[in-house]
């Protein structure tokens, strides 16, 4: 017998899966992602000559290279099956160097976009050769992270607090949100009114808004305050009103577009309140592939994707699907096509993200799944076989009732045909108008006015912040839920309520961005870097002249002007005068924490902690009668009294009653490696668990 074939991929779950695939005469072993990268705890990058990369094997894995680099000596032939991706790229390139000095041929790459015995299979026969332009693509993106992070970063943790840091892109992510707290800051309410009326045909009862004074439209800030409603209110009153204007349509609503990775990821945190980052490692599950009892396959489509092409094949056997399994009617006449929102950037040799097979619906493999996976499987199947469906066709009708110089207007909506909603169902709302013609008498039942305000921007949700990213052109499919994870655990963002908001050192960090980087953190010069990255993935550039460019062009000068100007860079003045020489205090991040000290340091040395208001809970200690307040601990927060030390009550902050057993309250509790989740208090007598808590109350 000849020798085997070893296929390398990424991970061990998809190893698993295609070894049960190929049999004994292959072996499939994995590196689990990246082997060989720049070093750790140096800088690693030769700026003087030409930018040349120190390569180290990554800490700890040295024993899989020695694995990888035997498999190879006892095999004739290596295939590389890494994601099909510039990472994957670049783990494929470092594999192949560190193999190619005991195997001098023989070292293929190998891409597929689904876990399934066909893909790999037809794979397998079409070997290929490593993309160098994907590989310099991913080096100069490695190499520009580790500039910034290894220049800016120990200059913030020198002269403020320890482990700092400011990522390349993290930082622009960071000034969004930061941008957005301060719009809302800023915002100030304005006050407009509109009036709103319930009219009667004979015995139906509808509602319709003012539109219109004296045949001019009004504009949403024309009646600005009470007087003026209360004016066209009693316009109104004892006029006779009559229908002028009749207007009935039939409104499309096309089906949305199959997932590319951050419609997923916004859908997902929409839907469910996940994090962007599980809701790509629930899709990285679902793509390497689930035990089906009977056979092992991959779910879905390759997850990191900004394309929405859908292949030829895939498109027949949904159509076929639809037409046998929902209904004719709801089969186009031909196929539908989406056009990808970024072509620049859109990696096209990819898919959308869609099912493998459409015939795996939710219901089939749902027991083969846990929640999290079903949820996000039944959105991706569903959002799939949606995008070849008929459009939702609606009914709708407006009609103008026009009385003493006031026009109003209703408006009614019905759904006639459902089409794609049948399967992926959105909110919709319907409103019933009774039959209404042209030379109709109705009656006003109630004319009034209902005062506003407007409201300022919302803060970002994991979603909405993926979205404004992608808009922006900031990142690329596999940065975003890194993006959002590092701010979050760096302690520069927090979540309430979902919603994303920027921490006071989160704050301060985005200000001296902006202040001594603006290049860093400006969005455009951002964007403008990635567009950089895709001319030398698709060839069209050096990689060495884009980091030239960066480096040379601004950042350099930018580097040694941050180093002087954040010798003189003391604090934020915080509005007090000191007690000892009356020069304005300032609030100093030091490098050993925050507090306030003088501004006349060193003449001054007057210095004093930073003391926080505890929120207060409005509840009395059940042991001695003081006030309960919120405090942060070591594994966060909890309840204790104001009379410390005096009186040691404390308790836990719950979250309502567990779901499970009916007991127990909700509880924070934290893993062994300090990751933040829910559980019972009852814990061990009932395990239920949750990554949020079940009441979104505070108890």
């Amino acid at each position: 017998m000849g020798k085997k074939k070893l296929l390398i991929v990424e991970s061990p779950a998809k190893a698993k899966t295609i070894q049960r695939y190929l049999g004994k005469d292959f072996i499939v072993k994995a590196s689990m992602g990246h082997v060989i990268d720049l070093p750790e705890k140096e800088f690693g990058v030769d700026i003087e000559k030409n930018f040349k990369p120190k390569y180290v094997t990554i800490k700890g894995k040295d024993k899989i290279l020695r694995e990888l680099k035997k498999a190879a000596k006892e095999s004739n032939e290596v295939l590389l099956a890494t994601d099909p991706d510039r990472e994957g790229e670049a783990i494929s390139w470092h594999i192949a160097n560190a193999l190619k000095r005991i195997k001098k041929n023989g070292i293929y790459r190998v891409r597929f976009h689904e876990v399934t015995k066909k893909a790999i299979e037809e794979a397998i026969k079409n070997p290929d050769q490593i993309d160098e332009n994907k590989v310099n693509a991913q080096q100069a993106r490695r190499i520009l992270d580790r500039i910034v992070g290894y220049t800016i970063s120990p200059l913030l943790s020198k002269r403020f607090k320890k482990a700092l840091s400011a990522g390349r892109v993290q930082s622009v992510a960071l000034r969004l949100i930061c941008d957005r707290e301060e719009e809302i800051r800023k915002f100030v309410p304005k006050e407009y009114w509109t009036i709103e009326g319930i009219f009667r045909k004979e015995t139906s009862k509808f509602p319709a808004k003012l539109f219109a004074v004296d045949g001019k439209k009004l504009d949403k800030f024309d009646i600005p305050d009470e007087k003026s409603a209360k004016e066209l209110v009693e316009r109104a009153k004892g006029v006779p009103f009559t229908v002028t204007r009749v207007e009935r349509k039939e409104r499309k609503r096309k089906p949305y577009p199959p997932f590319i990775t951050s419609t997923l990821q916004q859908e997902a945190s929409k839907r469910f309140g996940f994090p962007a980052k599980l809701t790509m490692q629930i899709a990285q599950q679902l793509y390497e592939g689930i035990d089906l009892g009977n056979e092992r396959v991959g779910l879905i489509t390759y997850m990191r994707t900004d394309s929405t092409r859908i292949s030829d094949e895939a498109v027949k056997e949904v159509r076929k699907f639809i037409k046998k399994e929902i209904g004719s009617e709801y089969l186009p006449k031909t196929k539908r096509s989406y056009e990808t929102k970024t072509p620049k950037s859109a990696q096209d040799a990819h898919e959308a993200i869609r099912p493998t097979s459409v015939y795996r619906t939710p219901e089939s493999v749902k027991e083969y799944l846990t929640p999290e996976q079903y949820r996000l499987y039944d959105l991706i199947w569903r959002r799939f076989v949606a995008s070849q469906m008929e459009d939702a066709v609606f009914n709708t009708v407006s009609a103008d009732i026009e009385g003493n110089g006031l026009k109003f207007r209703a408006t009614g909506s019905t759904l006639k045909k459902e089409g794609f909603l049948k399967v992926y169902p959105v909110e919709v709302e319907e409103k019933l108008l009774p039959d209404l013609n042209e030379g109709d008498k109705v009656e006003p039942e109630e004319i009034k006015g209902v005062q506003h305000f407007t409201e300022p921007p919302p803060r970002y949700t994991e979603g909405t912040l993926v979205k404004a990213l992608e808009e922006e052109g900031v990142g690329r499919p596999s940065t975003y839920a890194t993006i959002i994870s590092n701010i979050i655990q760096r302690g520069y963002v927090e979540k309430d309520k979902q919603k994303l908001k920027p921490t006071e050192l989160g704050e301060f960090i985005n200000d001296i961005l902006k202040r001594l980087f603006p290049k860093i953190v400006d969005v455009k010069f951002t964007a403008s870097v990635e567009e950089e990255l895709d001319k030398i993935e698709e060839g069209k550039k050096e990689w060495r002249e884009v980091l030239k460019e960066f480096y040379f062009g601004e950042f350099k000068g930018l580097l040694e002007r941050a180093e002087k100007e954040l010798k003189n860079l003391r604090g934020e003045e915080i509005g007090r005068e000191c007690p000892e020489c009356g020069a304005p205090l300032l609030k100093i991040h030091g490098r050993y924490g925050t507090f306030i000290a003088c501004s006349n340091y060193p003449e001054c040395k007057y210095k004093e902690s930073l003391k926080e208001e505890p929120e207060k809970t409005g509840e009395k200690c059940p042991e001695c009668g003081g006030d309960l307040v919120i405090k942060s601990g070591r594994y966060g927060k909890f309840i204790a009294c104001t009379n410390y030390p005096e009186c040691k009550y404390t308790a836990p902050i719950t979250y309502g009653k567990c779901p499970k057993c009916g007991e127990g309250d909700i509880v924070e509790r934290r893993s062994k490696k300090g990751k933040k989740f829910y559980g019972c208090s009852r814990y061990p007598e009932c395990d239920f668990i949750s990554n949020k808590p079940p009441s979104g109350d505070r108890k």
